[in-house]
């Protein structure tokens, strides 16, 4: 277990959206991103089906970003960004509709396990929905925890669920 919490990180972060105009909350939560880090590259846009209760459609997508001051302090403008779309964690269902989701998949060199912060994800393996962008941006980083590559998880969670891609498009349209 790594205990790098602090000083620069490279993170993959996934993105999520089903209410509201889900393209711009993604390109403003990157902007304000990129403000603070370095965009090192983003995925395509994938269409995926709603895990939860019936609610619409998601809008999922991957980045890669450099970011100083750690994986916490990451979580923690992420939080922000949420809360500026609308998104108020105390009063939404769980795996219900929002306005923007980010979620720190696998961080380069870091295992954390606390009340607020798992990296990796706990469930990204089983999410097809964040393995599809995450297989874009970074096929080769591996869970730490599983020994298995992107590239593996994916293929796994295409077999084990095909249907939950809709589509795919350009990030820009």
């Amino acid at each position: 277990m790594s205990s790098m919490i602090s000083g620069m990180v490279r993170v993959l972060l996934g993105l999520g959206s089903n209410l509201g105009e889900s393209r711009q909350a993604f390109s403003g939560c990157i902007g304000h991103l990129a403000a603070e880090g370095r965009i090192v590259t983003t995925s395509r846009l994938w269409r995926t089906r709603a895990v939860g209760p019936p609610q619409p459609e998601y809008l999922n997508g991957a980045i890669v970003i450099d970011w100083p001051g750690g994986p916490r302090s990451l979580l923690n403008r992420c939080l922000e960004l949420e809360a500026e779309a609308g998104r108020d964690r105390a009063q939404e269902e769980r795996w219900g509709p929002r306005a923007l989701d980010l979620d720190l998949l696998l961080a380069e060199t870091v295992v954390c396990r606390g009340p607020d912060l798992e990296l990796p994800h706990p469930r990204f393996h089983h999410r097809r929905f964040a393995l599809e962008p995450a297989f874009e941006v970074a096929p080769e980083w591996t869970h730490c925890l599983l020994g298995r590559t992107v590239t593996e998880l994916v293929h796994e969670a295409r077999d084990r669920d095909p249907e939950a891609i809709i589509s795919v498009s350009p990030f820009g349209t």
